[in-house]
């Protein structure tokens, strides 16, 4: 039995549906939206739509954009001769932060993982492949997380641009800024001291 209006019960249902946000959560980013002004409620709401009616993915690197190209395809001061290939979104979000990174991107949507049944061809592998193949690109840096879809990923994306001679990368693994060596597991370890640099 509901304590609830079912008007409420739906409403803490949608967002207990959302990612990472559990029933208490959901209850109470339910009550904040109550306890907006009407207007504040239904400018929120709009702005779902808009994003839900308008965001589409890039025809180039697959990003998300509301317009024809994402603003780092359109740019001409970005490098299109490198490409970071990443899993999401996010990840795009994630290296733009840094500040470093002038080249483009490419956005998979995923990462092979047989066991969710996720292979080659459900993500964005084929668009990668045919930017590759147009001649323009020197070098794809693959940029996935460090665990097993990722580096399977990388591997199988390595062996299909390998007949198109770019230069395949990945992003350094090793020890983060700050952290103790006391505290880092064996596999960080060994790839640190993989990829160790001259100084």
């Amino acid at each position: 039995m509901s304590f609830f209006p079912s008007a409420l019960d739906e409403l803490v249902e949608k967002f207990a549906s959302l990612p990472g946000i559990g029933l208490k959560s959901a209850q109470r980013l339910a009550f904040h939206i109550l306890a907006l002004p009407e207007e504040d409620a239904r400018s929120f709401a709009a702005a779902i739509v808009n994003a839900r009616e308008n965001v589409h993915t890039c025809p180039i690197c697959q990003n998300l954009t509301d317009r024809e190209e994402c603003d780092i395809c359109r740019s001409d001061l970005r490098d299109g001769s490198v490409i970071c290939v990443v899993a999401s979104p996010k990840d795009v979000a994630a290296i733009e932060r840094a500040n470093e990174y002038k080249g483009r991107y490419h956005v998979l949507h995923g990462v092979i993982s047989p066991l969710n049944r996720i292979g080659p061809d459900d993500i964005r592998i084929k668009e990668l492949v045919d930017r590759v193949a147009d001649g323009e690109v020197r070098e794809v840096i693959m940029a996935m997380n460090p665990d097993t879809e990722g580096e399977t990923t990388a591997k199988y994306i390595s062996r299909l641009l390998k007949p198109f001679g770019v230069k395949v990368t990945r992003l350094a693994y090793g020890i983060p800024v700050g952290a103790s060596l006391e505290f880092a597991d064996d596999a960080t370890l060994m790839r640190a001291l993989e990829g160790r640099q001259e100084i």
